[in-house]
């Protein structure tokens, strides 16, 4: 008897598997000569949830990176979902070459196709769909940005610029000359110093993109700035976040957006060739050591560079004040 039952259950099972498939609720995919049943799912509603995930997990950047490729996707397919399953090389191709149309450069498509690439692995690896390496044919990699690097007499100019009528653009301003002043400071890590970061003359942080503890020494010039911009009761040292402990991060984008929409105002003002932003400070640094012949070793060193190992094993034994005399020289040359 049971075993009549046992054969009832298969039938069963076989019948509903086949109404899934009529339906297209399932398929059926067959790989190196096995037979699977996978959950059809749609990308754009997996890509939503692996984003949110990420946000939970602390990973804000990375669910950042998911939306953003999603939604470029999305109006790529003028706003039509897809499923998992229909994503092929054919498509990828058709979108890369719709990025290439409206001017995106190689390094922003590559940016939407790799993480377009990772949420789709991962939903294959799930079971949404048999790996079909659509993205095999489409450019992923990182080529060499222009340079972004701005000369001491331009520095100058902009330090010395008459922005009075313009707070805003001040503010900015003065932002950028920070960054530059402290070796190139990134804005995230400007952006959360803390007030007990500056102890007497040293400004001890770590920097968010890698963890590595720098330390600065303060000068009359990053003084000026910081006491121009009393942050009151605050914590922070500078006044980026307005309400610490209430979603810092968007906080701190729509910060460096304000900041760099009017660096980019003020750079036309300038003649610049080039888009002036807060990144600029960090290149023009590095290009102003360099061009006062301070060591490459110290450079890395006084921006926080980390991923050269040999360079990394020698600087091991680099005194900090060789950086601070050779933030001094680059400062003094202003």
């Amino acid at each position: 008897m049971k075993q009549y039952e046992l054969i009832e259950d298969i039938y069963r099972s076989l019948a509903r598997i086949e109404s899934l498939i009529d339906t297209g609720a399932v398929h059926l995919c067959a790989e190196s000569g096995q037979t699977a049943v996978t959950e059809r799912k749609s990308f754009f509603s997996y890509m939503k949830s692996a984003a949110l995930e990420l946000r939970r997990s602390g990973n804000l950047r990375t669910s950042e990176t998911y939306t953003a490729a999603m939604n470029s996707f999305r109006k790529f397919l003028k706003g039509r979902d897809i499923m998992v399953d229909e994503i092929d090389s054919s498509i990828i191709s058709s979108y890369e070459s719709w990025l290439k149309d409206r001017g995106v450069c190689p390094n922003s498509t590559s940016f939407y196709m790799r993480n377009l690439r990772a949420a789709y692995n991962k939903a294959a690896a799930g079971g949404f769909t048999p790996q079909r390496q659509p993205f095999r044919n489409v450019y992923t990699g990182v080529d060499s940005t222009h340079k972004r690097a701005i000369p001491l007499e331009t520095i100058r100019a902009l330090r010395d610029m008459n922005l009075s009528g313009n707070p805003a653009g001040e503010f900015a301003r003065d932002m950028f000359m920070l960054s530059f002043y402290t070796r190139g400071m990134a804005f995230v890590d400007m952006a959360f110093l803390r007030k007990t970061d500056l102890a007497g003359s040293i400004l001890t942080y770590r920097r968010h993109k890698t963890g590595q503890r720098l330390q600065i020494r303060w000068e009359d010039c990053m003084q000026s700035i910081v006491s121009r911009y009393g942050t009151g009761t605050s914590p922070l040292l500078l006044p980026l976040i307005k309400a610490p402990g209430t979603d810092e991060r968007r906080q701190y984008l729509s910060a460096a957006g304000s900041v760099n929409r009017n660096l980019k105002s003020i750079g036309i003002r300038l003649g610049l060739d080039i888009p002036l932003t807060m990144y600029v400070a960090r290149h023009s640094w590095a290009s102003a050591a360099r061009s006062l012949n301070i060591p490459l070793p110290v450079i890395s060193e006084g921006m926080g560079h980390g991923s050269d190992r040999t360079t990394r094993i020698y600087l091991a034994s680099l005194d900090n004040t060789v950086i601070d005399e050779a933030n001094r020289t680059i400062i003094g040359s202003l």
